[in-house]
């Protein structure tokens, strides 16, 4: 298994010769609902969740970024039934998670409210082994830490060592990008794909839930966010995407990181897998 390279082929295929417990985090975004045009591809969700369970390691993170489509008025439910299919197959749900995105044009029909989120669903093999809360939300006020007392149930007071905290504390679990031209990359031709999620928001949870030299994968490739994102954090990545042509893009856009940064990053451009 080859690391920091993007396999043309099914995601089934790529995972099939993983060893168990291969991988440090997944983080991806599937093609559900036929939201967007994946060149006529669907997945089997039951045995990807199966296969991704196998090859994560013990403490392993996958997080699992989709939403629903709404059909004569009804959600799918798409999201829902993702999740409970991991829980299914052993993974825990960690965390449910909002991607918020801010209003933009027009969205959805005016007979519901704005449409301006996604599930980012994190889902862990065991407890996760890797924990690195972001600490951005700036708190109103910081104090450093100082004694007190605490009444007991018997009324008796307890001296106790109260904590403080800094002038920043952890996110909440809603996170807000911007989306679109500009917003979620600046590498135009990350555009060509009609589906890209934020680089800051692959960032995240590669920095949240991975450590340095870990091995990220992507299941559904796509333009190459995650492994540009894993490159830019010194992890390693390896992707799958069945489209010939979206491999090529990603291929072409992470060759120019890989060469600004020096990163000896082993990317194979033929479509045909070596094994």
């Amino acid at each position: 298994m080859q690391v920091n390279k993007i396999y043309n082929e099914d995601c089934l295929l790529t995972m099939g010769i993983m060893k168990d417990c291969f991988l440090d985090l997944t983080v991806t975004s599937p093609p559900y609902d036929d939201m967007r045009d994946y060149h006529e591809y669907s997945f089997d969700v039951d045995k990807v969740a199966v296969e991704l369970f196998r090859v994560t390691k013990q403490g392993g993170v996958v997080v699992w970024v989709v939403s629903d489509k709404t059909n004569n008025g009804s959600e799918t439910g798409t999201s829902f039934r993702h999740a409970l299919t991991f829980m299914q197959s052993g993974f825990r749900l960690m965390d449910t998670m909002i991607f918020k995105k801010p209003p933009k044009g027009a969205s959805g029909n005016n007979r519901i409210y704005w449409q301006g989120f996604e599930y980012m669903f994190v889902f862990s093999k065991g407890a996760p082994k890797t924990i690195n809360l972001i600490k951005d939300r700036k708190n109103k006020e910081s104090r450093n830490g100082d004694n007190g007392t605490k009444r007991l149930v018997n009324g008796t007071l307890k001296k106790v060592a109260r904590g403080g905290y800094g002038e920043y504390g952890r996110r909440t679990n809603v996170w807000e990008y911007a989306v679109g031209k500009g917003h979620s990359s600046k590498d135009p031709e990350a555009f060509e794909h009609p589906a890209i999620f934020p680089e800051n928001l692959a960032k995240d949870h590669i920095l949240s839930w991975s450590n340095p030299n870990d091995i990220v994968y992507d299941c559904f490739m796509g333009s190459g966010t995650t492994a540009k994102m894993a490159l830019l954090t010194n992890r390693k990545y390896i992707g799958s995407e069945i489209s010939s042509v979206y491999c090529e893009l990603a291929n072409k856009r992470l060759m120019k990181y890989s060469s600004e940064m020096k990163i000896p990053a082993e990317l194979d451009h033929s479509l045909d897998r070596k094994k």
